[in-house]
């Protein structure tokens, strides 16, 4: 199955954007321009998964590589997704996050469904 792994190991040739002892952050290799990858070094699966160090880390890079962004390219906005599972639309492991600038009429589309459910309305307890 299809990882981003190999990228993460330096074992694929890519453009490294940011990188720490903990996070790693990458241009998109599908060909979405300006679309930055931060992804952990750990092989976690799901953000979930991780512990509060490495998600902080993860976070301080996607959000270091957000202000490149926005310095470099000067967007109308950013998006910055993380998914989980098929389900949620992850494509591949380990856990990463998208930061991709945005702008104005680029055709690029979320649609959200609004629902309910029992565990929505009775509060995560967090």
């Amino acid at each position: 199955s299809a990882t981003i792994t190999p990228i993460i190991r330096r074992g694929v040739p890519t453009a490294i954007v940011y990188e720490d002892d903990l996070a790693t952050s990458f241009m998109d290799q599908a060909g979405n321009a300006d679309h930055v990858i931060a992804a952990t070094k750990a092989q976690v699966e799901n953000i979930p998964d991780l512990d509060d160090e490495t998600a902080g880390a993860l976070l301080r890079t996607a959000a270091r590589i957000a202000r490149t962004i926005e310095a470099a390219f000067h967007p109308d906005g950013i998006t910055m997704m993380q998914t989980k599972r098929p389900a949620g639309w992850q494509t591949v492991p380990p856990v990463h996050l998208h930061v991709l600038p945005r702008h104005d009429g680029d055709g690029v589309t979320l649609r959200l469904s609004l629902y309910t459910s029992d565990a929505a309305d009775e509060g995560l307890g967090v």
